[in-house]
């Protein structure tokens, strides 16, 4: 009997060869799982390609095979002179270039533009790296010392008119500098490491006011109406970014505050500059505020911009951290009450890390909208870097047919690079929070 139940499980035949396995790894595999998997998107993928065929290479072609990369004037850009067809006119940029950077800055004093941006490439650059040490004191520099120093090395003038003595604006300056490093670096706590830190701040602050004449009145004064380029976008935007988080942050809790008149200020501020478009908000800023203002007093016209922007800005990222305040679990804050922890220990080491971790994306989003809506400001008379671009338009030593073209391509390149580095910036910092995982 077990012979015939066993005997029945014994195969007599071979079975049909089956066939290989598909390469699972490779290009091969790559385009056939992701370009040629199903009809749909093997037509996708033809579509695709004609697409970016009829847009890159012409774009290659005007800006780089057929683009004319040296002349004087326009002759140089005319199809007939050059005796070919004629792609991007790049000698209009070089001729240019120095305007689109600088806008109307007097070429002697373009020096301190260009120490501005080297050091706030200098101090930017150690905030962006995850492992640089000195952390906060750096964030202090950056964000206190800078543009106080960019100030007054963009704008001039110096700093003793506001006080008796220059011996009195060395003290205060250096004292609230120390101040700063002291608490910095960590205080009592860490002893000889900040009082070194606090005389490396009080020497640098003689140095600052020794080299820029700071008791004698200062650099020459460069009036903002003469600023303009890439110089105003950056101080607009920067200024715009930094300035609205702040705003954001307060605006964000008082609408969740439990006080009413808190919550319903809140509420009305955000709605009202949500409500309003940024062209409005500019016009307000440059041309009625001056008329509540005492007839003594007066803002420059770029600082109006700034405080606009900010505001208008800070609505916006307003809402932004309201929903990551929400994306926190009730029990937080409460296990945190229950503990013993202050309203203010909870919202700073609890929920708002977590909340500005989750909206990461959201505000990375704001920024950039709010660097490309800086070219709105040439509403109110202000040439920003698209501004400079057509006020160079008008020179008729550079009128070609394909003047127009190069410089937009120009100042696009440069707002993509700016863009997509936030972008790209963006996503690895979330991927190094992890914040795409539930905590």
């Amino acid at each position: 009997m077990t012979d015939i139940l066993t005997s029945s499980y014994v195969r007599t035949e071979l079975t049909e060869p089956r066939r290989a396995p598909i390469k699972t790894t490779g290009a091969g595999a790559f385009f056939r799982e992701r370009l040629f998997s199903t009809p749909f998107n093997i037509t996708l993928t033809i579509v695709s390609a004609l697409l970016l065929w009829f847009t890159i290479v012409p774009s290659v072609k005007f800006l780089i095979v057929d683009a004319v990369w040296s002349g004087t004037d326009r002759t140089a850009c005319l199809q007939e002179n050059a005796g070919r067809a004629v792609g991007a006119c790049w000698p209009f940029i070089q001729a240019k270039f120095d305007q689109f950077v600088y806008g109307f800055y007097p070429a002697a004093e373009r020096w301190r533009v260009n120490l501005t941006f080297a050091l706030g490439a200098l101090l930017l650059l150690p905030l962006l790296i995850p492992r640089a040490p000195a952390k906060a004191l750096n964030s202090g520099l950056f964000f206190v010392a800078f543009p106080v120093v960019a100030f007054f090395l963009l704008r001039g003038g110096g700093v003793h008119g506001f006080f008796s003595s220059l011996w009195i604006d060395f003290a205060i300056a250096a004292i609230a500098a120390s101040l700063l490093a002291f608490f910095l670096t960590g205080g009592v706590r860490n002893g000889w490491r900040s009082l070194i830190m606090c005389a490396l701040v009080f020497s640098g602050v003689a140095i600052v006011i020794a080299v820029m004449g700071l008791d004698r009145g200062g650099l020459p004064i460069v009036d903002t109406r003469q600023w303009g380029g890439l110089l105003v976008t950056l101080v607009v935007s920067v200024t715009g970014i930094v300035a609205s988080m702040p705003v954001g942050i307060a605006l964000a809790l008082g609408r969740r505050s439990t006080i009413p008149l808190i919550r319903v200020f809140s509420i009305a501020f955000i709605e009202f500059w949500r409500g309003v478009p940024l062209i409005t908000v500019l016009f307000f800023a440059t041309y009625m505020l001056p008329l509540f203002l005492p007839g003594n007093f007066t803002v420059d016209g770029l600082v109006r911009v700034l405080i606009g922007i900010a505001l208008f800005a800070g609505a916006y990222n307003a809402e932004v951290i309201r929903g990551g305040l929400q994306a926190i679990p009730r029990g937080q804050p409460e296990a945190a009450s229950a503990l013993g922890l202050s309203y203010w220990k909870t919202t700073g080491l609890i929920v708002m890390p977590q909340a500005l971790r989750h909206v990461i994306p959201g505000l990375v989003n704001s920024f950039i909208a709010l660097f490309k809506d800086t070219t709105l400001v040439l509403i109110v008379a202000i040439f920003d870097l698209l501004g400079q671009l057509r006020a160079a338009f008008a020179d008729p030593n550079w009128a070609s047919p394909t003047t127009l073209f190069t410089g937009f391509a120009f100042t696009g390149m440069i707002y993509f690079v700016f863009c997509f580095g936030m972008s790209r910036y963006s996503l690895f910092v979330e991927s190094r929070l992890n914040a795409h995982r539930n905590v």
